[in-house]
């Protein structure tokens, strides 16, 4: 599982430290480039109920194979784009494919994983995630350097198929709860009759946009300044190392601390770690955003991860779908909207913008955890 989460995640960050070589190679702008992102981002996130569906029919493992084995073929494609139409075209698809990975081992884990041990079996599968997008950012901004970027794109998609066809088959199929409500329509109505569900699933919404969607324009904000790609993507990098050691932090602060208080601490970090970047947008500054905005992440999204396993038990898979949907379909609007400022070269209005999202995230995310927790 976490192998599975490694591969979709790097996948997922291999573009961001590229886009301007990329926008250089085939000759297009960088919000032409950015577009490619967005809408991977926003594919990866439409498909969620989609494959939600389908893991429910058959099987979480297997859908997780489905996708890697099928994920290739678009991966390849992306490492062979002759123009930027291929290139957006495979990169959707690919995200399409890949989306079907993270939610799928996330409900895995709800199967399996009691209650009183979920998040911080959650925390390991989000430092698998963090590795990948260590690796994947600095090895981006490598290639990039080196005129790689088409390796970077294939090197993901081999080892997914590799993975597809040796190891998921060799995992066992969890035993899910089916008696409560069939079908996948009446799933989705259960959930939606939740307020608790449906408000977990609009703050992964906003938290995807303020996220995964501001953090991808960290590297280009670095080579606006004249760095390379490869010294950007090394610093942007540490955002995956940082997630590690975070995540470990918030494993024993989630036995001391109320999870509202842990979703407080994430909105605080967030809020910093966006308010360095827009301040100073130098070496120094943002790589110091990297650092904190992955603490926001890992305090931030895996006690939204956990609420969102535990709120409707019995429509599991649904709900992880749809806050998956909800995470990644944030991060493409808020990767699409933020491209004109890319371009015209306002990174700091677009990190001030970030900062000032966090801040209400946070606070309303906090004092909704806490007033369920009294009920």
């Amino acid at each position: 599982m976490r192998a599975a989460a490694f591969l979709s995640t790097f996948d997922r960050f291999t573009i961001a430290p590229m886009l301007v070589t990329i926008a250089a190679d085939l000759n297009v702008s960088l919000g032409g480039v950015a577009a490619a992102a967005s809408l991977y981002y926003l594919l990866y996130g439409l498909m969620q109920p989609v494959w939600g569906m389908l893991s429910d029919r058959l099987g979480r493992v297997r859908v997780i194979r489905i996708a890697l084995l099928s994920a290739v073929a678009p991966g390849l494609l992306s490492a062979l784009a002759p123009n930027l139409a291929v290139l957006i075209a495979s990169r959707a698809l690919a995200g399409g494919l890949f989306a079907a990975v993270i939610p799928a081992t996330l409900v895995y884990i709800g199967d399996v994983v009691p209650d009183s041990r979920r998040q911080g079996a959650l925390a390991d599968q989000l430092a698998a995630s963090a590795v990948a997008t260590a690796l994947a950012t600095v090895g981006a901004g490598l290639a990039a350097h080196l005129g790689l970027w088409r390796v970077a794109f294939a090197a993901p998609v081999i080892a997914s198929g590799t993975l597809g066809l040796v190891l998921a088959r060799r995992l066992p199929e969890p035993e899910r709860n089916t008696a409560a409500v069939s079908g996948p329509l009446a799933q989705l109505g259960l959930v939606l009759k939740r307020l608790w569900a449906v408000l977990v699933v609009l703050l992964a919404l906003v938290e995807g946009g303020v996220i995964l969607g501001f953090l991808t324009y960290l590297a280009p904000s670095l080579e606006a300044q004249g760095y390379g790609a490869a010294l950007s993507g090394l610093a942007v990098g540490l955002y995956g190392l940082a997630t590690l050691i975070w995540t470990q932090v918030v494993k024993k602060a989630a036995a001391r601390l109320g999870r509202h208080v842990l979703i407080l601490i994430g909105g605080a970090f967030l809020a910093s770690g966006y308010t360095a970047g827009a301040f100073d947008r130098h070496l120094f500054g943002i790589a110091g955003a990297a650092v904190l905005v992955a603490g926001g992440f890992a305090f931030m999204h895996s006690t939204l991860q956990t609420w969102a396993t535990e709120v409707v038990p019995e429509a599991r898979a649904t709900v992880i779908s749809l806050f998956a949907a909800a995470l990644f379909a944030g991060s493409g609007v808020a990767t699409a909207a933020a491209a004109p400022l890319a371009d015209a070269g306002s990174f700091g209005l677009l990190f001030a913008l970030a900062a000032l999202t966090a801040v209400p995230l946070g606070f309303l995310g906090s004092l909704a955890r806490l007033r369920y927790d009294r009920k």
